[in-house]
């Protein structure tokens, strides 16, 4: 059974609290968990199944704070969060048929563009626009979509989702960003479930880190609330351009790789 001292284990608690206020915010709170556990020596696997432990505080503790406020209707949601948890427990089960070195390539590329359109966009605030696909349509095809790249992979989910809120579903930002924290909870919930069976998960580790995280996210939703838009684009926009740049600076990089920088 691998153990860590108990310093490591304080340190990683305070990587998911730090994790959980930025991702009930913005999203991208893998970009600091999955690093944390890797530098503390855990194995990749056991780090990506842990993780899924871990962000269900976070995401289950933004989602029931935004809940409460008003940002999101649980049980009306329940059917999209099904679709996610259903999306990701099937890209955790193909992970290893899916072209992954694919995924990483374009990702930082992908990353950025949604920075450059939230950037770029004025008119993205508080206010729900004209929507582009209705809710049953959204829920049967982009939620499950990305709930499926959470369980491959993960990075950016958050991001995605966002945007899919905003540029289809024709949310305001802030309640873009509350949905997007439930159907989280759903995607790790999915992916959760096969990395348990495949005994990838370590309980001590992830549920340490599982109570940062659950302070950190309601923190961090209380934050957003207060702030609006004004401080969750701007987070946003940041975080997307990190997560890219973190990316792209991976020796292991399959663009680097290729081009062998």
């Amino acid at each position: 059974m691998y153990e860590l001292a108990l310093q490591a284990l304080l340190l990683l608690f305070f990587a998911g609290m730090l994790a959980g206020f930025i991702d009930a915010i913005a999203g991208g709170g893998g970009m600091i968990t999955i690093p944390a556990m890797l530098l503390a020596g855990i194995p990749p696997l056991q780090a990506l199944g842990t993780n899924k432990l871990q962000s269900l505080f976070g995401s289950g503790s933004a989602s029931w704070s935004y809940a409460r406020h008003g940002h999101v209707d649980l049980r009306a949601q329940l059917p999209m969060v099904l679709m996610a948890a259903l999306g990701a427990a099937l890209g955790a089960l193909l992970a290893t048929v899916v072209p992954g070195g694919v995924l990483k390539a374009a990702l930082p590329f992908l990353l950025i563009a949604i920075a450059v359109y939230f950037g770029l966009k004025p008119n993205i605030g508080e206010l729900d626009r004209q929507r582009k696909m209705t809710p049953f349509v959204f829920g049967l095809t982009f939620v499950p979509l990305l709930g499926f790249y959470d369980g491959v992979f993960g990075p950016g989910t958050g991001s995605f989702l966002m945007l899919g809120f905003v540029a289809l579903a024709g949310y305001g930002i802030l309640k873009a960003t509350a949905h997007t924290k439930f159907l989280n909870f759903g995607s790790n919930v999915g992916a959760f479930v096969v990395f348990l069976i495949h005994g990838a998960v370590l309980w001590k580790v992830g549920l340490v880190m599982g109570a940062g995280q659950f302070i950190g996210a309601y923190l961090g939703s209380r934050f957003a609330m207060k702030q609006g838009a004004k401080v969750v684009k701007p987070l946003l926009v940041t975080v997307s351009v990190a997560l890219a740049i973190r990316l792209l600076a991976d020796p292991a990089h399959p663009l680097r790789v290729w081009l062998g920088v």
